[in-house]
């Protein structure tokens, strides 16, 4: 007979030779929850109570829980008939006033937590098999039930097993060569956790070594806006200097000086200020304070904030909108030799040289009137603070 597969990563699935059973149908929450909470802990018998409060809680619906749990329990028996007739009895046991799965089976999320777990000496086996553990890798620990207290854990164990595995199979893969797996390794795990940062940076490296420095800095932007996106931060210093350093390394080719003048030219430059992203905005910053230095002079930084207005927060598709719609206002009213920045959800950042202070204060009103003449219905308010780019005077403060 052929052996039960029983898929918890990625999905929650049971299959027996042709026949599949899928978690796919809602009207069976229960069912399914039930089901995978016994396979889980097939090595021991499951109290009654426990299932009770796993399925219903707090839920005060049922005036007689161990009746809902025995109808409970034969819509699941029921179920598994439809994978092998007559034995669905059989693959859930009642014993000792409780519940225990017998219905064995080889279960994805149970091979490769030993895989990854298995030790050894040698190096290419220790690489075959994590390869293999990587492979059984198709998603996080029971998704549809990812709400469940229980699951939690257990998804995240898993989920820091398969980020340690890729990144020892990545290491061990590099040191042979073998680099057009090691990338095929990173970018699967990139699909799955686009926030790992040090996965991005294998990544980049990976690439800038065989020459793809476009996908190095596709890689680092696809990370860099889901960072931004989900959680309104930047990449770390340490991912930055990789993302310049893959991107940016001196290449093997000569160049005249008309290729390197017209490499530097900005090709389609639209008209006002110039907007970057900020790590090149820090590193013109950087460059800016270093000639006042040493030609005095003065230079201001703006930052601008937007806050709702009601005392409901905003919609992200709202500050969205409004954020693009401020940003436009700040090019197209800004000099050329300006440069801004998004730096969070809702801040920009203006770099203002050859201003002085007072100069500044002016230029943040005259671009704030400029926002409210174009969109005068907008319910936010902006704030905004001005200081020397070498600090030397108080900070202005004003809020429209």
């Amino acid at each position: 007979m052929e052996a039960l597969k029983i898929q918890m990563l990625g999905g929650f699935s049971l299959r027996l030779g042709e026949r599949e059973l899928q978690d796919t149908d809602t009207r069976s929450k229960k069912v399914w929850v039930l089901l995978a909470y016994l396979i889980s802990h097939r090595d021991q018998t499951v109290p009654q109570r426990t299932l009770i409060d796993l399925l219903w809680g707090d839920e005060t619906d049922s005036a007689n829980p161990e009746n809902a749990l025995r109808i409970t329990m034969h819509r699941t028996r029921a179920l598994l008939e439809q994978l092998c007739p007559e034995t669905g009895r059989d693959m859930i046991l009642r014993r000792r006033g409780g519940y225990q799965w017998n219905g064995g089976g080889e279960v994805d999320s149970e091979r490769f937590d030993a895989l990854c777990c298995r030790k050894s000496e040698d190096p290419e086996l220790r690489l075959q098999t994590l390869m293999e553990a990587l492979a059984l890798y198709r998603g996080d620990f029971l998704p549809r039930q990812s709400g469940e207290v229980w699951v939690v854990p257990i998804s995240a164990h898993l989920h820091n097993l398969f980020i340690s595995a890729a990144q020892e199979a990545v290491e061990l893969l590099t040191l042979r060569g073998r680099t057009a797996e090691a990338t095929a390794v990173c970018r699967r795990v990139l699909a799955l956790e686009p926030h790992q940062e040090a996965v991005c940076r294998e990544l980049m490296r990976l690439l800038a070594a065989g020459g793809d420095r476009r996908g190095a800095a596709e890689a680092y932007d696809r990370l860099s806006r889901r960072l931004f996106d989900d959680f309104g931060v930047q990449p770390s210093d340490e991912t930055r200097a990789v993302y310049r350093a893959a991107v940016h390394a001196p290449g093997r080719q000569v160049l005249s000086m008309d290729e390197m003048m017209e490499s530097l030219q900005e090709a389609d430059a639209p008209s006002g200020a110039l907007q970057c992203d900020y790590d090149y905005f820090r590193m013109l910053c950087c460059a800016v304070s270093r000639t006042l230095e040493r030609s005095g002079g003065a230079a201001h930084i703006a930052l601008f904030n937007i806050v709702s207005a009601s005392e409901r927060e905003m919609t992200r598709q709202s500050l969205d909108r409004v954020m693009a719609q401020l940003g436009q206002q700040i090019r197209v009213n800004l000099r050329r030799g300006d440069t801004f920045c998004q730096c969070s959800l809702t801040q920009y950042a203006v770099l203002l040289p050859r201003a002085n202070f007072e100069n500044s204060q002016l230029v943040c009103d005259r671009l704030l009137r400029a926002f409210r003449r174009a969109y005068p219905y907008i319910p936010v308010r902006i704030t905004w603070q001005v200081r020397p780019l070498s600090p030397e005077r108080p900070d202005s403060r004003n809020i429209m």
